[in-house]
């Protein structure tokens, strides 16, 4: 196996995670929190995307998807780029409204379609190369790569976490 099918595997399990924790649900429950203070499940998948997006494009040096189309309008909100949700606190997490659960589906394809198309190109002397010098030590291709699939999938569970809890609340359980 090489290395791009190691990290298109990887990352190829990413969506459907999403869609088993928006497909199906409306605003109401995409903005919902399970108790104060907990980020929704609108806002947990816009993140996972955001910073997935936010990290490919500064590898490539290319702009952020969210730059491009209507994205941010479609999630009720301006169209910064360096806004990926790191810091936010309660009125900043309830102003991302997604529209329903295909805006979050959309972005993330569009996203992870850039990702793969990343990721299979790589060659192993590529995940050696140093993309950020801000750390100690420096961040290589490879750590950085595996930072954005391990955040994503983190995030990717607390969603389907969340989503359970507010449908074992719908039921009365």
């Amino acid at each position: 196996m090489e290395i791009h099918d190691l990290l298109l595997e990887l990352y190829g399990r990413i969506p459907e995670h999403v869609h088993q924790a928006v497909d199906g649900l409306t605003v109401e429950e995409l903005t919902a929190t399970p108790e104060p203070g907990c980020n929704p499940i609108g806002w947990i998948v816009w993140h996972l995307t955001r910073v997935q997006d936010h990290h490919v494009a500064e590898l490539l040096d290319q702009p952020q998807i969210w730059e491009s189309g209507d994205w941010a309008r479609r999630f009720g909100v301006d169209p910064d780029p360096q806004n990926t949700g790191f810091g936010h606190g309660p009125e900043e997490v309830a102003a991302i409204r997604p529209e329903g659960p295909e805006v979050l589906a959309e972005y993330y394809a569009a996203v992870a379609a850039r990702t793969d198309d990343l990721l299979r190109r790589l060659r192993p002397a590529d995940l050696d190369r140093v993309v950020d010098r801000r750390w100690d030590p420096p961040v290589t291709l490879g750590v950085r790569l595996v930072s954005i699939a391990d955040d994503d999938i983190q995030h990717a569970g607390q969603a389907k976490y969340v989503r359970g809890l507010l449908e074992r609340r719908r039921v009365g359980g």
